[in-house]
């Protein structure tokens, strides 16, 4: 079953252990705004999924669902 944005952004984030404060910080974005995209309420703009992708060190395609597997 392919997983959706949220559901992989959340993943990468407890495998880094760091909760959505901490990533809210290092995105310069509020908390909720963590949660919204966890959640599916909200998709990141493209500089911020840029961002995502930079500080996870994984694809776009990856967050995208468009590959299985990180960089």
């Amino acid at each position: 079953m392919d997983t959706g944005f949220g559901e992989r952004l959340r993943s990468l984030r407890q495998e880094k252990n760091i909760g959505q404060i901490q990533l809210a910080k290092e995105l310069d974005v509020g908390k909720s705004v963590i949660s919204l995209w966890e959640l599916g309420r909200c998709e990141p703009t493209l500089s911020k999924l840029v961002a995502i992708s930079k500080y996870f060190n994984v694809s776009i395609d990856y967050l995208a669902g468009l590959e299985d597997t990180d960089l």
